[in-house]
Formats: C-alpha cells, structure tokens, sequence
C-alpha cells in the first residue's frame, strides 16, 4: 500500500503533548456533556437507556480506533500517531467502565444478586464482562515500565486486543436485539481494519519451503 503522504508527518515534543491535550479535552469533554445532559433530563425520553447506549458505542468506536492507529501511522506516514494509542486505549476502558455502571447502578439498582445473575444467564452480558475484565488487565499493564517488565508476555497480552474486539462486536450485536443495520456496519469497518492484520497472521501460519 503506497503512503498517503509524500513525507512523514513528524510532531514536535511541545506538539505532541498539545495534540494529546486536545484528546483528553474531546473524551473528557464529551463525558461532562453526558453528565451534564443526564442532570438537566436532556438524554431523551428514556435517558438511562441513552446513558448507556451512549456509553457503549463510544468505548466500542474508540476501540476501533486503536485498531486503526497503527495502519494509519505506517501508511499515512504519521509515526507520532503510535503514542497516543496508549492514551485512547485507557479512554476506552474509562468508557467501558461507565457503561457497565451505568447499567449496574440504573438499571439494576446494586442488587449483586441480580448482578450475578444476569452476568451468568445473559451471553451478551457474559461476553461484554469478559471483555471489560481483558481490556482492564491491558490497561492495568499499559505503563511502560510494567512493559520492560513483562517482556514478551506483555506483546502477548496486548495482542489480545483483536479477541476484545471480537467479544465487544458480538455483545454490541446481541444487544441490539431489532435493528441489526448498526451492528453490521460495524462488524464491516472492524473487517476493513483487522484484514491486513489477518494477512500478517496467514503469512506467519505458512510454511516457508
């Protein structure tokens, strides 16, 4: 795949912790307005269904896009791009985070033993909960210094990203029981984003002769 830009797009220290700024400043920001939407009786007719659609969709598009940095920053070129995909990551586990919240403390009101038992007879909710608890040991080992101590084990674990993905796809799809249009579409860019990574995985399964 050819690069989309003649040269590389390479940003300056001083540049990259602005550009980092402004993403703290757009997830955060869009949280507050959540809040303050939620406060003022602004999220719809049903706003605790809102709260968590809200909340879901937002951890599964940020998820996609760390899938996406990586192809981007190789193609665009855009090297700088790779050192935000820690930052986005931790934001789609805060997202995910608040999502289950949402559903635990208005939807089931911190009853545990209705908690329990809808993470065990649901599969939506199975699959979305194991998800959460894979995407918190990755952000838990996201510190560089916790990296140079796992070694290898710790590419391991991060590549268990694409299996995140994979169970949040299949929660996100299972939840929305009547229109299926959504989930499709996303199923299709997830497909776009992970296909050079199946490529890369087929090449390595081959036998060399």
């Amino acid at each position: 795949m050819k690069r989309l830009l003649s040269k590389p797009l390479a940003l300056t220290p001083v540049q990259l912790r602005l550009f980092k700024a402004g993403l703290h400043a757009l997830f955060l920001g869009y949280l507050i307005f959540l809040g303050w939407a939620a406060v003022t009786d602004n999220l719809g007719a049903d706003p605790v269904k809102s709260l968590i659609h809200s909340t879901g969709t937002s951890a599964l598009n940020l998820l996609l896009l760390t899938l996406l940095i990586s192809p981007l920053a190789k193609h665009l070129p855009f090297p700088s791009l790779m050192q935000c995909r820690r930052l986005i990551g931790i934001y789609v586990f805060v997202y995910a985070l608040l999502h289950l919240t949402s559903y635990v403390s208005f939807e089931l009101q911190f009853d545990w033993a209705l908690i329990a038992s809808e993470v065990i007879e649901r599969p939506y909710i199975t699959v979305g909960f194991i998800a959460l608890l894979d995407l918190m040991l990755l952000t838990i080992t996201s510190p560089m210094w916790v990296r140079r101590k796992m070694k290898r084990n710790w590419q391991r674990l991060h590549n268990s990203i694409y299996l995140i993905a994979v169970l949040a796809l299949v929660h996100f799809s299972w939840s929305r029981k009547t229109a299926l249009q959504e989930p499709l579409l996303y199923w299709f860019i997830a497909l776009v984003i992970m296909l050079p990574r199946f490529n890369y995985w087929l090449k390595r399964l081959t036998p060399r002769h």
